[in-house]
């Protein structure tokens, strides 16, 4: 799975980055170098009001199925796997229709201890050459009836990240991670119109795939353990003599890019 993840570009890089003709995120919110599920995300999704238009959104981490009776169920719903999303009731409409790219940095999973150790080892895991990530995503909205339509708050925007098996290497660190979208395959995904199931079942990568930039990893503090801590020292690689047994293909305490 993917419970945890970077986000800490600007957000004037992500419009370049993603060739977005319109901005809707807003102000410029902060780095999050621990993002977790209920957060505010960075979404590139394509819209059509007068013509097709490729958009900046923020949505809530944790997607919230339309028909559902209240939004307490989103927070279990941070994941989408590629394998059932197209026929998953809570999925499958927003895959078919409503498909995102969630850009980050970087995410993080957890490495299990020895044998009778409770303690987990966390990893932080991004591209060998420092680019972006575009996960594979769904969005919804939710239309709230307690309120009025043109009020700000009359429709919930929320997503999910798709993820699939990890390969040999980064299945060492955990058995799932998130799947990416390829830059000349943006397009294709994002398109509403298009609804070839078999083929954006196999549009998305694993995010160690070559074709997505590739992976390298290293552990980290446990301080990421706690959503109240953030800042970049959160992505720090950990000393050698600190980060006790190590049993994944990691490429070491390579220092990550800063931004």
């Amino acid at each position: 799975m993917c419970g945890r993840f970077v986000s800490a570009r600007k957000r004037l890089e992500l419009l370049e980055e993603f060739e977005v003709e319109r901005d809707r995120a807003g102000e410029e919110r902060n780095p999050d170098y621990n993002v977790a599920p209920t957060k505010q995300i960075y979404a590139v999704l394509d819209r059509t009001e007068e013509h097709r238009q490729r958009e900046l959104r923020l949505l809530r981490w944790g997607l919230v199925p339309s028909w559902a009776k209240d939004a307490s169920g989103g927070a279990r719903m941070i994941n989408a796997r590629v394998e059932t999303v197209a026929v998953k009731p809570a999925f499958r409409s927003a895959f078919a229709r409503r498909r995102c790219l969630i850009p980050a940095d970087g995410f993080y999973e957890w490495q299990a201890g020895a044998a009778g150790s409770k303690v987990k080892q966390p990893f932080y895991i991004y591209r060998t050459d420092g680019g972006i990530l575009a996960f594979a995503g769904i969005y919804e909205l939710r239309r709230d009836e307690s309120v009025p339509a043109d009020h700000q708050d009359a429709w919930l925007w929320t997503a999910a990240i798709i993820t699939t098996d990890a390969p040999d290497e980064a299945g060492k660190i955990h058995d799932r991670m998130p799947m990416v979208i390829a830059r000349d395959r943006w397009a294709d995904w994002l398109d509403p119109a298009n609804n070839d199931k078999e083929l954006l079942q196999a549009t998305p990568l694993p995010a160690a795939s070559p074709q997505a930039g590739g992976l390298t990893s290293h552990p980290v503090s446990t301080a990421v353990n706690s959503v109240r801590n953030n800042g970049p020292e959160l992505i720090e690689p950990l000393a050698a003599d600190d980060s006790g047994p190590v049993r994944s293909g990691s490429a070491g305490a390579r220092r990550p890019p800063a931004f």
